[in-house]
């Protein structure tokens, strides 16, 4: 039914003009706003939308997951950006937020509205 389908992700957020400034700005996707909604044009042709909510909670599991090729330098980019990293895993993560406790090498953060996102390693 679905197969052909072309679908897409999409999350809340209870302010799409701060949205608008982390995606944009502080992470540098390309961002467009049309009808109050936001699409965050991402490598691969999907967009993933983002849309407000005015009773939005945060979700309590990542949301969007960024991959890069070098996830010390791309921590200390968000960093520098302001983007503080958080801590899930008490002994488990490094000084940088880099879980350490096996599988992928992963640190995570929040964007403005609270939702979970992370940065994680991969080798190409």
């Amino acid at each position: 039914m679905f197969k052909d389908t072309k679908a897409f992700s999409g999350f809340s957020v209870d302010d799409v003009q701060k949205a608008k400034q982390f995606y944009g700005q502080t992470l540098g996707l390309e961002v467009s706003e049309q009808n109050g909604l936001l699409a965050l044009h991402i490598a691969g042709g999907r967009n993933i939308v983002v849309y407000p909510k005015p009773n939005h909670t945060p979700a309590t599991f990542t949301i969007l997951n960024f991959p890069v090729s070098n996830i010390e330098q791309a921590i200390d980019d968000l960093t520098a950006r302001g983007v503080h990293m958080e801590i899930y895993f008490e002994g488990d993560q490094d000084e940088k937020g880099i879980f350490t406790g096996g599988g992928p090498l992963i640190a995570w953060f929040k964007d403005p509205a609270g939702n979970i996102l992370s940065v994680l390693e991969e080798k190409v």
